[in-house]
């Protein structure tokens, strides 16, 4: 198969279109090309290309700074001279300046398929700003490696935050090029926009299931997106940052296992399993043991329970990630009722809300977590109508 970078790289009918034109690249260190050259040196390299300028997103273009609220400095690139502005320093948009560094801005960023993954608001902001600016923005498409599923209740209004752009469920099911095509309609953006589309993306096959596994090589976006596991696992387990539970930062295996030194982590799969074993369906659960390097419980052994998805006991279509992390909580609501659950300090600048209500874009899932009457339905009549109207909603702006 071929990504937007690859097939724009490819055929010259496509670069045509740019020929005149000031190009910029919006990319992160996942961002290369089927033989792992960055896309920026490639582009680079392109002599009919103009490149003037460069942007990077969270954990910047280098994907050097490991966690949230760590800001990158615009900077000059050392190999070609260009400008490299960051969209997660000073500014989360582009600034007035940096727009007229370009006259068109590449995106190519691999994106993992979640609504609180910041590459795809910084889309939003990036489509916002070009509308305003009257630059084009083209997404070179990459794949959703979470595949098509939806999961998860839809952000409420007033609820927007870097971690949450508009009203889609958790896991949207999209690729950066449709989402694109979706916020353009749903804000109602007049920017002169095109997605290069990826050629040969199978979403419903597997071994991948959204990812062109034994293809291409599995780069990390951000620092903790260490593979194929932690993407399909983190519409569930990216919730771990609004608890005090370690999501196994400062362990090898980030955001696909969880525990804390106090919990009993035999105990909560046990009682998991009791209290909606349906939400266990399609992955394997394993307790553990792990210490943190850095983060949070850093040097501390904490019991924790860690998420299978790469084995043939993996089925795409029955592993639902939100549900199996707030069953997760909720065991541990149950067999501790008292249990200091939620992160009480700030998440993404927002200051006013508690963490866990900010990943999730509305405090429903908190309250049914809190409440030791809740039952799975009560759970499943807040998501499921929610699902529903986003596989609804997105089917015009499908591209594959």
């Amino acid at each position: 198969m071929k990504f937007g970078i690859d097939r724009l790289l490819s055929e010259p009918d496509l670069r045509a279109a740019l020929k005149g034109r000031r190009v910029a690249l919006l990319g992160h260190p996942a961002s290369v090309t089927a033989d792992l050259t960055h896309s920026l040196d490639a582009l680079m390299a392109c002599d009919d290309l103009n490149v003037t300028a460069a942007f990077g997103p969270q954990h910047g273009m280098r994907g050097d700074l490991q966690d949230n609220m760590m800001e990158s400095p615009d900077f000059t690139d050392p190999r070609h001279g260009i400008p490299v502005f960051s969209l997660y320093g000073e500014a989360r948009r582009p600034t007035a300046a940096s727009m007229q560094t370009f006259d068109v801005l590449l995106v190519d960023m691999q994106d993992l398929g979640c609504r609180i993954y910041t590459f795809v608001t910084t889309l939003l902001y990036v489509l916002e700003e070009s509308a305003k600016h009257g630059k084009a923005v083209w997404v070179l498409d990459r794949p959703n490696p979470a595949g098509r599923p939806v999961e998860g209740t839809t952000l409420l209004p007033g609820w927007e935050s870097f971690v949450g752009a508009g009203p889609m469920p958790m896991r949207h099911g999209m690729t950066l090029g449709e989402m694109g095509r979706w916020f353009i309609d749903h804000f109602r953006l007049d920017v002169d926009y095109r997605v290069i589309e990826m050629q040969g993306w199978a979403p419903g096959q597997g071994p991948g299931f959204g990812w062109p596994s034994g293809e291409r090589s599995w780069i990390n976006p951000s620092p903790n997106a260490a593979n194929l596991s932690m993407a399909r696992a983190y519409a569930g387990t990216v919730m771990l940052e609004g608890t005090t539970l370690s999501e196994g930062r400062g362990t090898t295996r980030p955001l696909e296992l969880f525990g804390a030194p106090d919990i009993d982590a035999r105990a909560v799969i046990a009682e998991m399993q009791a209290f909606a074993p349906e939400w266990l369906d399609g992955c394997r659960l394993r307790d553990c043991w792990f210490e943190p390097t850095f983060h949070k419980h850093v040097g501390a052994l904490c019991n924790g329970l860690q998420i299978h998805v790469d084995d043939p006991a993996y089925d795409h279509a029955a592993f639902r990630p939100w549900r199996l992390q707030a069953l997760g909580f909720k065991a541990i609501r149950r067999l501790y009722p008292d249990y200091a659950l939620w992160r009480d300090f700030p998440y993404e600048y927002v200051f006013d809300k508690l963490a866990i209500d900010v990943i999730n874009g509305g405090p429903g899932l908190r309250q049914w977590v809190d409440d030791l009457a809740a039952t799975p339905a009560d759970l499943e009549a807040l998501a499921g109508p929610d699902e529903a109207a986003w596989v609804e909603l997105r089917k015009p702006f499908l591209l594959y």
